[in-house]
């Protein structure tokens, strides 16, 4: 659902369409916007046009291949499923619009195309693409915070910047974000038994909340999220999680847990020393169905760090 806030800009008629470019008469509004005006004077506004172009990844980046990277990609070509936020914050720090997209529902025209005006001035623009799904929470407060707050955080896109708005002449943007997260691939080398039911992964650093002017975790005192495998009984199981770094490289200890269907403990395997960066993905390979931690080892695959086996 679209979510629109409007504030210190509401007495110039500050409005947002999703698709088409079109400018709405002054103070116009829909059910879901919200006005909360300030005593900021009214003045002349411009249309501020933002089209997201892009996510600029390199593709291999994020894989455990390595010597090629790929264009990038119009963001509702990559997600299957996802939502956009935009906003803009004042001088003083004060947001004045903000709005977001979900993928597929029907409110916007063009996903990642946005309008709206704002008054003579200079703001901070954020600009936020990242994977949403149902039970997901996440929030945007200020050019630097903003993430998730239900169980786990997803693959995020990113880009901050200044516009300034310098008379009532349309402006036009076109925004390429960046991926600002890591990623995690845990895959066994053996087959799931019967009675597996879920994957607990227990980060000891990193976060689901960022930085969106830097790109880096709000704190790093780590999270644990849940999966269910997809993988039937007797095949190799894999599972991806996606953290938040507090620099743009850090070794994180992950503990991995596999439960059965009432949550109880069934195997616990930790991994020292796990090599992250933004932007990259790390793979665990491993056996992980096994009490014996001298028959298990994880293999850690990156294509930015020399690939190492670290029994446990």
């Amino acid at each position: 659902m679209k979510k629109s806030y409007l504030n210190s800009a509401a007495l110039c008629g500050m409005a947002l369409l999703l698709g088409t470019v079109v400018t709405l008469s002054s103070c116009s509004a829909d059910a879901e916007e919200v006005m909360n005006p300030s005593s900021q004077s009214s003045g002349p506004c411009a249309p501020v046009r933002v089209r997201v172009s892009d996510f600029s990844m390199s593709m291999d980046d994020m894989s455990s291949g390595g010597g090629l990277t790929r264009a990038a990609q119009n963001p509702g070509d990559y997600f299957t499923s996802s939502a956009m936020t935009l906003a803009f914050y004042d001088a003083g720090g004060t947001e004045v619009y903000k709005t977001t997209q979900v993928q597929g529902d029907g409110t916007y025209t063009t996903f990642g195309e946005f309008t709206a005006n704002l008054p003579v001035g200079t703001y901070t623009m954020v600009a936020l693409g990242y994977a949403y799904y149902d039970g997901d929470v996440f929030f945007l407060t200020s050019p630097t915070a903003a993430g998730f707050t239900s169980e786990r955080p997803r693959e995020t896109f990113c880009k901050t910047q200044s516009v300034t708005v310098t008379s009532s002449a349309p402006l036009d943007l076109t925004v390429t974000l960046n991926r600002i997260v890591s990623a995690l691939d845990i895959n066994s080398t053996d087959n799931r038994p019967a009675g597996i039911a879920k994957i607990r992964t227990t980060y000891a650093k990193g976060g689901k909340t960022f930085n969106p002017t830097t790109g880096l975790a709000t704190t790093d005192a780590g999270f644990t999220q849940t999966n269910t495998p997809s993988a039937a009984v007797g095949a190799h199981i894999g599972v991806s999680s996606f953290p938040f770094l507090a620099t743009d490289e850090e070794d994180i200890d992950v503990t991995i847990e596999v439960l059965d269907a009432a949550n109880n403990v069934l195997f616990t395997h930790t991994a020292s020393n796990v090599p992250f960066k933004r932007n990259r993905k790390t793979i665990l390979t491993g056996n992980i169905f096994t009490a014996s931690a001298s028959s298990a080892a994880f293999r850690f695959e990156t294509d930015w760090l020399t690939s190492e086996t670290i029994p446990f």
